[in-house]
């Protein structure tokens, strides 16, 4: 007896996003939890970066491994070769690629600031901390980031670091934020989030997405009446600045949270959920899931419709129609 297809269509519009023979291969596995969050993928090296979920230390403390994957284009029965790398980035989280090299959200430490972090591809991998605080007073546990065609960087910043005991009690609240490198200026840009998350751009920037994932706190609670959702803003000029407008209700997530989030060059909007990827398209409509046991929590676009899935000890690779590609990238 053959077992499910882990490819579910709910609309049929989602059979033009799969294609005629999807797959999923598991490309590595490991005894902790290495595949967790940033998922960044380096085009010109086929190599992924990716951050671990927490990881407690006999003596009671609590870190992060990042990993540099090397991929190949084989089949899943060639193990793809994971290499850790040791960076002074305190509790990293989402990543995304960044001029010549990666910026990685840093959630903190106790004595260590939360911010965006500079982070080289290359051995020895050195890093510059971009910013971290909001005119003075420090981020919390800065989550995921997404940067716009004018050079800015938009990231979340919610209060996670405190509730899982590696972080001062917070000084702002859960926010978005918008930094300019250029000049410095930093501007909070949207509010009134549970716990802000995931983020990304629509292929024109004229829509942000962010994931709001209130549903579980720090401390591992959940809530079934509090937010799993994702929320969708216009973004508008005026005095020739962006505001963020309009904002509505996108989707809601029906198992556990929406966490990463990104958007093919069609709009659809793709999010690691608790039982695998779901895709929705740019009007809101659930089109398909891709499930993986454990839940994905991020993930990134490769070249030709390749997704690289991050489910905690086990980094997945599904293979969707080839002309499926990532609005990052474009590739």
């Amino acid at each position: 007896m053959s077992s499910p297809s882990p490819f579910v269509v709910h609309n049929d519009a989602c059979r033009a996003i799969l294609g005629e023979g999807p797959t999923l291969e598991l490309l590595a596995e490991k005894s902790y939890p290495f595949a967790h969050e940033a998922g960044v993928f380096i085009a010109s090296r086929n190599e992924l970066f990716i951050t671990s979920n927490r990881i407690h230390d006999s003596g009671g403390g609590q870190r992060v491994q990042i990993t540099k994957v090397h991929l190949n284009n084989a089949s899943a029965s060639d193990a793809v070769a994971c290499e850790e790398i040791s960076v002074p980035i305190p509790m990293a989280n989402g990543g995304i690629n960044y001029k010549d090299g990666i910026i990685i959200c840093a959630q903190g430490s106790m004595d260590v600031p939360s911010g965006l972090y500079y982070l080289s591809i290359e051995p020895p991998y050195s890093t510059k901390l971009l910013k971290s605080d909001f005119h003075g007073r420090p981020f919390n546990s800065v989550n995921d980031v997404v940067i716009h065609s004018d050079g800015t960087i938009w990231f979340t910043d919610p209060i996670y670091g405190y509730e899982q005991g590696y972080r001062p009690a917070p000084r702002l609240p859960n926010q978005v934020y918008r930094f300019n490198p250029v000049d410095g200026s930093i501007r909070a840009m949207a509010d009134g989030f549970g716990r802000p998350n995931g983020i990304c751009f629509s292929p024109d920037e004229k829509v942000v997405y962010v994931t709001d994932t209130d549903w579980i706190h720090g401390d591992g609670t959940t809530d079934d009446t509090r937010p799993s959702s994702i929320y969708a803003f216009d973004v508008v000029l005026y005095h020739g600045q962006p505001f963020l407008t309009n904002r509505r209700l996108f989707a809601m997530a029906d198992s556990a949270i929406p966490d990463g989030i990104k958007c093919d060059l069609n709009g659809n909007v793709y999010s690691g959920c608790g039982d695998g990827v779901n895709i929705w398209s740019p009007g809101g409509e659930l089109l398909g899931r891709i499930l993986v046991e454990g839940g994905v929590a991020n993930f990134c676009f490769g070249r030709n419709g390749e997704i690289f899935l991050l489910n905690e000890n086990r980094l997945w690779r599904a293979r969707l129609k080839g002309n499926v590609k990532g609005a990052l990238l474009g590739i």
